[in-house]
C-alpha cells in the first residue's frame, strides 16, 4: 500500500519542541521532494517546510526560519520536521507530501492551497499552549 504516515505531534508548552516523521510504505522517499505543511481551524494550508529529493536544499517558511529543521532519513524512508521554541499560533494539523515533478522546494512548499499532491499523509496534531 502506497502512502506517508506522519507521527510525533501532541499538545506541548510554550517555547517547547517535538519531533514530526513521515514515514512512507509503497514507494522510495528519497526520489521524491517531500514537503510539511499545516492548517489551522479557519486557516489556508501554509507550506512550512520543504527538501529536495536530489541535492538536500531546504526552504523555511518565513515565519518558522531557525525554529524548524527538516531532514531525511534515506535509510528509514523517513522525513523528519524538528520544531523548537514552540509557539501558541504554530497550532495545527500537520501534513507531509511528496511530488516527484516539483523542480524546485520554493516551488514544492509554495502551492496553492488547493493543490493536490501526489501523495499526502493523514495528518498529526500539534497543539501548543499552557
Amino acid at each position: 500500500q502506497v502512502q506517508l504516515v506522519e507521527s510525533g505531534g501532541g499538545l506541548v508548552q510554550p517555547g517547547g519542541s517535538l519531533r514530526l516523521s513521515c514515514a512512507a510504505s509503497g514507494f522510495t522517499l528519497n526520489n521524491y521532494p517531500i514537503g510539511w505543511f499545516r492548517q489551522a481551524p479557519g486557516k489556508e494550508r501554509e507550506g512550512v517546510s520543504c527538501i529536495s529529493s536530489s541535492d538536500g536544499s531546504t526552504y523555511y517558511a518565513d515565519s518558522v526560519k531557525g525554529r524548524f529543521t527538516i531532514s531525511r532519513d534515506n535509510a528509514k524512508n523517513t522525513v523528519y520536521l524538528l520544531i523548537n521554541s514552540l509557539k501558541p499560533e504554530d497550532t495545527a494539523v500537520y501534513y507531509c507530501a511528496a511530488e516527484r515533478k516539483m523542480t524546485t522546494v520554493q516551488a514544492m512548499c509554495s502551492t496553492s492551497p488547493s493543490y493536490e499532491y501526489d501523495y499526502w499523509g493523514q495528518g498529526t496534531q500539534v497543539t501548543v499552549s499552557a
